[in-house]
C-alpha cells in the first residue's frame, strides 16, 4: 500500500471483516479436523492471468487471525505486478488453524482488489499510446473506496474525487436545481473560491457555457464519438475534457483518439470479475 492509504484504517476493515467471517465464535471445521499445534506451509497462487493488488492486506489479514503467534511471510511479487495462472504470490508458514481460518477473508479482500487492477490495466492498455487517461469513479463499494482506488493505481489508472468535499463536480442534477450550467458554476465558485470545479455537460452548446464560465475541466457525460470530436476541436484546449458514460472497452480507443484528456469508467470498481487466486496448502 502507498501514503494515500490510511493504514489504521484499513487495519479497523481487517479486524471487522474477520470478526464476520467467525462471527464471534470459531472455524468449527478447522478447530475439528486440525491438531493447534500443527504447523504448515500455505501458498497464495494466482490461477488465472492478471494483475495483483492488495497482497500486503493479505498479510494484515493472516497477521491478525495469527496472533499472538507469528507467522513467516515471503512475498514472490509485489503489487501491480503482472501474474499468470499458477504464479505463487507469497508464501506463508505458521499454525495451520490460523492459516485455514484466515483464508476466506484473505482471499475474498485479494481477490476483488487484483480483478479492480486486472480491469484497469486492460483499459490502460487499450488506450495506450493516444495520451488520455483512464480514471476511476466513486461508484465503489461502500466502505471499501479507499482500496480499491488504490488498485485502481496498481493497475495503472488514475483517480478522481475520493469523497464528495475533495473537488467539486455540478452533475445535470445540480445544474437543474441552480436554473443552468452557469449559474451553478457561480454558485460553487463563490462558496468555494479556491476549490477545483468539474462541469457535467451532455452537448457541445453547454461544454462552451462551462468554458466561458470559467470551468477547467468539464465531463462529457454520454457523448457519441462525432459529439467528442466536435467539443475537442471547440474547446480547443481551454478547459480539459474527460468522456464519461457509456465506455467501454470496444470502445475506448476511438474514445481516447478525439482528443480527450480522460476517460471515467465506473466499471473499474463496480463491475471488475476477481482474479482467481486460491491459498494451498503444501504437503508436509
Amino acid at each position: 500500500m502507498d501514503e494515500t492509504v490510511d493504514r489504521q484504517w484499513v487495519a479497523d476493515l481487517v479486524r471487522a471483516t474477520i470478526e464476520e467471517d467467525l462471527a464471534g465464535g470459531v472455524d468449527v471445521t478447522t478447530t475439528a479436523t486440525v491438531d493447534p499445534d500443527q504447523v504448515s506451509v500455505a501458498e497464495l497462487v494466482a490461477r488465472g492471468d492478471g494483475v495483483v493488488a492488495g497482497l500486503e492486506i493479505a498479510e494484515l489479514v493472516l497477521r491478525q487471525v495469527a496472533a499472538p503467534d507469528v507467522l513467516e511471510i515471503e512475498y514472490s511479487v509485489r503489487d501491480g505486478a503482472s501474474v499468470h495462472a499458477g504464479d505463487v504470490l507469497m508464501t506463508v508458514r505458521g499454525k495451520t488453524r490460523q492459516l485455514l481460518t484466515a483464508e476466506r477473508t484473505t482471499l475474498n479482500l485479494l481477490c476483488h482488489l487484483s480483478g479492480v487492477a486486472t480491469l484497469t490495466r486492460r483499459w490502460v492498455d487499450t488506450i495506450e499510446g493516444t495520451g488520455a487517461v483512464i480514471r476511476d469513479t466513486r461508484k465503489t463499494m461502500p466502505l471499501l473506496r479507499s482500496l480499491e482506488k488504490y488498485a485502481v493505481r496498481c493497475g495503472g489508472g488514475k483517480n478522481h474525487r475520493m469523497a464528495l468535499s475533495d473537488a467539486a463536480l455540478i452533475k445535470d442534477n445540480h445544474v437543474i436545481a441552480a436554473g443552468g450550467v452557469a449559474e451553478a458554476f457561480r454558485l460553487v465558485r463563490k462558496a468555494y473560491p479556491d476549490l477545483s470545479i468539474e462541469v457535467e455537460v451532455d452537448s457541445v452548446e453547454d461544454a462552451l457555457i462551462a468554458v466561458e464560465s470559467g470551468a477547467e475541466l468539464i465531463l462529457l457525460d454520454n457523448m457519441a464519438v462525432p459529439l467528442l470530436r466536435e467539443a475537442v476541436e471547440k474547446v480547443a484546449g481551454r478547459a480539459r475534457l474527460e468522456a464519461s458514460g457509456g465506455l467501454t472497452l470496444d470502445t475506448a480507443r476511438a474514445v481516447a483518439e478525439t482528443g480527450v484528456d480522460f476517460l471515467a469508467v465506473g466499471a473499474l470498481t463496480h463491475s471488475a470479475p476477481v482474479l482467481d487466486i486460491a491459498l494451498d496448502l503444501q504437503e508436509a
